[in-house]
C-alpha cells in the first residue's frame, strides 16, 4: 500500500489559481501512474487528470483542458495539479490516486477502479 497525502486546497474566487500537491510514501514512486479525481457534494467521484510514470503522457477531463495541468517530480515523490482560471463548478474534494497496474490508455486512466491507492482528499472551493 502507498500512503498518499494531498495538500494545497482552499477557498478562492472565480478566475484564481491553486496548486494541489500529493506526496506518496513509497521508494518506487516512478513505478506509479498517478491520477486526480474530484467529488462534489451529492455527485459521484469523477476523473480530472492522470499521468504515466514519467509524466510525458497525460489525460484530462474535457472541462479542465487548457486550465489544469498535471505534473510530477519523481525525485520528491510528488504529483501536482496546477489549476488556473478556476470556476465555481470546480468546487469539490480533490483526491490523489496511484496504481502500479497497467491500464489501457485514456479509458483506463479515467476509471476509478484502475487505481489501488487513494488519499483522503483536499477541499477546493471556488466562489463566484
Amino acid at each position: 500500500q502507498v500512503r498518499l497525502v494531498e495538500s494545497g486546497g482552499g477557498l478562492v474566487q472565480a478566475g484564481d489559481s491553486l496548486r494541489l500537491s500529493c506526496v506518496a510514501s513509497t521508494r518506487t514512486f516512478e513505478s506509479l501512474a498517478m491520477g486526480w479525481f474530484r467529488q462534489a457534494p451529492g455527485k459521484e467521484r469523477e476523473f480530472v487528470a492522470a499521468c504515466n510514470w514519467s509524466g510525458d503522457t497525460t489525460y484530462y477531463l474535457d472541462s479542465v483542458k487548457g486550465r489544469f495541468t498535471i505534473s510530477r517530480d519523481n525525485a520528491n515523490n510528488t504529483v501536482f495539479l496546477q489549476m488556473n482560471s478556476l470556476k465555481p463548478e470546480d468546487t469539490a474534494v480533490y483526491f490523489c490516486a496511484a496504481t502500479r497496474r497497467t491500464y489501457s490508455g485514456e479509458v483506463g486512466a479515467r476509471r476509478i477502479n484502475s487505481y489501488d491507492n487513494w488519499g483522503r482528499g483536499t477541499q477546493v472551493s471556488v466562489s463566484s
